[in-house]
């Protein structure tokens, strides 16, 4: 599975959202793409999710764009599908497991808030939560949506200076065979786990692969200990 953003721009009634930008990312891979703080960024993570319509160009799941919006999940994109920070805990989590078509009655809640070891803060309120914890509670939610097979983390680096935090989350899920993209706004290149892709430009770095590639048993090359056996028959 894999999703490309081929040469996508996007203007808006004011100018320029997003230049002319590509990326390629794949399951089991895990990208970030760093742009300027603002809408840009955030909308760059839209039309990769076929919620926005490029200006230019265009965005494919396997080459398919028909599949986007099932199957790509935006995390916390400000004013889009970030929660109300005056919800309490239990409001947020009610609301993302009936927007997974999961169980979401009180009791439902409660039981998987018990299961997260997080009862003691169903009611606090959501701009409270510490922003790791803020990042996994909405990305592990986002991910079990029937059909997900794309996350795309908006600008978790708004809350938090921590990187490790939002970066080892997102190695965890492409470990798990999801593509996973994070959008990065405010944290220096130099801190930064592996290059990212750069709003903007056309070639990009390879996604930091975290799920092993499957072998192709019909192409890949036989072991020396295998071709020497051969040889000998």
């Amino acid at each position: 599975m894999q999703v490309r953003a081929d040469r996508v721009s996007l203007e808006g009634p004011h100018g320029t959202l997003l230049p002319p930008t590509s990326l390629t990312v794949s399951a089991g891979q895990f990208a970030i793409a760093h742009g300027e703080p603002g809408v840009g960024i955030t909308a760059f993570g839209l039309a990769l999710a076929g919620r926005m319509k490029p200006t230019t160009g265009h965005v494919t799941l396997d080459g398919e764009t028909a599949s986007l919006r099932e199957l790509v999940a935006v995390v916390d994109a400000p004013g889009v599908s970030e929660p109300d920070d005056a919800l309490s805990l239990r409001v947020v989590v009610g609301e993302e497991l009936a927007l997974a078509h999961l169980p979401a009655g009180k009791d439902d809640v409660a039981q998987w808030l018990a299961a997260q070891d997080l009862s003691a803060f169903a009611s606090t309120r959501f701009e409270n939560i510490e922003p790791a914890l803020r990042t996994r509670l909405l990305s592990t939610l986002a991910a079990s949506r029937p059909g997900v097979r794309v996350l795309v983390l908006d600008t978790p680096d708004r809350h938090t200076s921590d990187v490790d935090s939002w970066a080892r989350l997102a190695r965890e899920h492409a470990e798990r065979g999801l593509a996973v993209v994070v959008l990065s706004a405010t944290t220096p290149f130099s801190a930064l786990p592996h290059p990212p892709a750069r709003v903007g430009e056309l070639e990009q770095p390879e996604p930091l692969q975290c799920q092993p590639v499957p072998v192709d048993v019909e192409t890949a090359p036989l072991e020396a200990d295998t071709i020497a056996e051969g040889d000998q028959a």
